[in-house]
Order: structure tokens, then C-alpha cells, then sequence
């Protein structure tokens, strides 16, 4: 299992994460926001695997390239697509399907859910292609205990987490993405023990088989939970964090911190240089020195620096990296824009 990753967009251009969890047998691509161009920078293929489409909020550089993928997944057969997003999200993306004149729907598989992100719960509404996205079908909504961060969807490859961000005006979603643990045969171990692979080692590694099941291994019978204690060892999956457009007070900080602790990459904006954090601060930013302490604090495997101001020269987009990694050494620009690295 896996995770891997781009950001979409250029330096000083709208910008978009989109991430793909690889099971070995199954793909789960991700796309965090959708500015201008970024889905246009998918192969159209790509763009109508999207499982998942999360927004940190609806500012216009982070939403401006939605048409693009809607026009290519509208209609599509296969499965839902699930919208994620902070409060309003049902109206504005409802307002965004009906900012079309359909013809020929009717009859057209389809279906969008719509998530809001709220404190205490998480409000979901379903709308079909084939009703021209007129009518809002209200869901139940899913309470949650107002704490962050809230675990928004969960299934056996990978997991959601969402934080409520501070961007001022409008609150801006933090994502994290979790992939769930490895579960592999420790070889050295099989032959220690004497063992010889064979199919039976599939039932071992197959959760949905019963502990008090038995396999033959060899011609002798052995029970299956017997067999994961001695065989199967356990890695931590890969983790992805996806922060934009946001300010941290002190207590959300520390909070912020501990969510993040130990997250393999994170992706965060670094809108202003720190000799801005005025500006930074007045327009609800973070600079590049308190990002590059934020991923220090948490412990982070690498920081990518995305989302940078067109304000700046190529100079200073450069001297912007070297302030954050005077913090934070293991920081780099998104792949893409290795010719700004120092």
C-alpha cells in the first residue's frame, strides 16, 4: 500500500493536491480544492476517478476549476461523487449545478453527495443527474462530539480526518489522509519456522478470515490466528496532510500540532514571506516562517510549500524557501518547481 501525490498548478497559481491511495489491488484517487486549471491538468481519466472531492472553503482561487471536473464526471454511471467542504458547502455547490441549462438528462445515471463539515455534525444532501440537479435531497445528518479533529470517512484502505481552520470570514478545512496499516508475511520468520509459501498464506493475510478457521500448511492443519501471531507483522501507513488559507491562535495551534504529530508530508500554503506577517496576519495567511515551525513542532516527515503568492519575484520566492527551511530542513517546493530550489 501507498500513497502518491501532486500538486496541480504552478508557483504563484492556483493550486490543488491530488492523491492516489494504492492498496495493491485497488486505486482511491483524491483531489483537495480546485482552483483554476488544476483539473485541467489531469488526463481526463484521472479526473473521472476522483472518489472523493475535498475543498478547504470556496474562495474563487480555490474553486474556479470546478466546472472542469464537473463537466467530465456529471453523468457518471459507476458510483457517487462525494463533495466535501465546510459550511455552506450544500448551497454552493447546489447553486453550481443549477448555474447550467440542461437538456437530455433525463434518464442519465448520476448521483453528488454533498458533505458539510460543521463543529458538532457533518450535513449531507444528494443530487441527480437525471432531476437536473433541481431538487436537494436532504440526508441524515451525523452528529459528532465537537472536538478536532473529526474522522469524516473511514473504510478499509484509508481514512479522512478534517480540522476547522480560522481564515477569517469563512472557516477553511484541513485535510489529513491516512492510509490504513500494512499487513505483511515476515519471510524470515516463515523460514525459521520451516514453512514453504503456498496459497494457504492468503487466508492469513485475509481479514475477513476467521481467527478459528484452519489452513493446511503442508499436511498438517494449523488454526489461522495461530498462524498471524507468528507470521504477520504490522507497518504504519502513509499519512498526507493538506492545510490552506488559514491563521492559528495559540490553542488552535497546539492542537493543530498534535493532529499533524508524525504525518509523513505536509502540504501547506506559504502565502507571505515573515517580513509580511503583517499582512499575513490581517488577511488570515501563514508565512513561511510559521510554517516551516509548525511542521518542526509536529514532528513531520517533509514539508511542501504550495499556494505562494504572485506578489513576490522568483528571488524572493526562493529566499521564501530558504526561510522555512532554516526552520524546518527538509522542505521543498512541489516537484515540478525544482528549478526555484536553493
Amino acid at each position: 500500500m501507498s500513497i502518491s501525490f501532486k500538486v496541480l498548478g504552478g508557483p504563484g497559481e492556483d493550486n490543488a493536491l491530488h492523491a492516489v491511495v494504492d492498496t495493491g489491488q485497488s486505486l482511491h484517487p483524491l483531489l483537495f480544492d480546485c482552483g483554476e486549471g488544476c483539473a485541467a491538468r489531469l488526463r481526463v481519466s484521472e479526473c473521472q476517478a476522483i472518489q472523493h472531492l475535498c475543498f478547504s472553503h470556496f474562495h474563487m482561487d480555490h474553486i474556479a476549476g470546478f466546472d472542469t471536473f464537473f463537466r467530465h464526471n456529471f453523468n457518471r454511471p459507476d458510483q457517487p461523487v462525494h463533495v466535501w467542504g465546510p459550511e455552506q458547502s450544500i448551497d454552493v455547490l447546489y447553486h453550481r449545478f443549477r448555474g447550467f441549462s440542461w437538456n437530455l438528462h433525463e434518464g442519465q445515471q448520476g448521483e453528488w453527495r454533498v458533505h458539510e463539515i460543521l463543529e458538532t455534525r457533518i450535513k449531507e444532501a444528494a443530487f441527480f443527474t437525471t432531476e437536473a440537479f433541481a431538487q436537494l435531497h436532504e440526508r441524515q445528518a451525523k452528529e459528532r462530539t465537537r472536538c478536532q479533529p473529526a474522522v469524516i470517512l473511514a473504510d478499509a484502505a484509508f481514512r479522512i480526518e478534517a480540522f476547522i481552520l480560522n481564515h477569517g470570514t469563512t472557516p477553511s478545512i484541513g485535510y489529513r489522509l491516512v492510509e490504513s496499516d500494512g499487513r505483511n508475511i515476515d519471510t524470515t520468520r516463515l523460514a525459521e519456522l520451516g514453512m514453504q509459501p503456498g496459497r494457504w498464506l492468503g487466508k492469513v493475510t485475509d481479514t475477513a478470515v476467521p481467527d478459528r478457521d484452519s489452513v493446511l500448511v503442508g499436511n498438517a492443519p494449523r488454526r489461522v490466528g495461530d498462524l498471524r501471531k507468528q507470521l504477520i507483522v504490522s507497518r504504519p501507513g502513509a499519512s498526507l496532510a493538506y492545510l490552506t488559507d488559514f491563521a492559528l491562535t495559540d490553542h488552535d495551534r497546539d492542537n493543530v500540532v498534535q493532529w499533524l504529530k508524525g504525518t509523513d508530508t505536509l502540504v501547506c500554503e506559504a502565502q507571505y514571506r515573515h517580513d509580511d506577517a503583517s499582512l499575513a496576519a490581517r488577511n488570515h495567511h501563514m508565512t513561511t516562517r510559521l510554517v516551516g515551525e509548525l511542521a518542526r513542532d509536529a514532528e513531520v516527515g517533509e514539508l511542501i510549500l504550495q499556494h505562494i503568492s504572485r506578489r513576490y519575484t522568483t528571488a524572493e520566492w526562493r529566499e521564501m524557501l530558504t526561510e522555512a527551511r532554516a526552520i524546518f530542513t527538509n522542505t521543498r517546493f512541489p516537484d515540478g518547481w525544482d528549478f526555484f530550489s536553493v
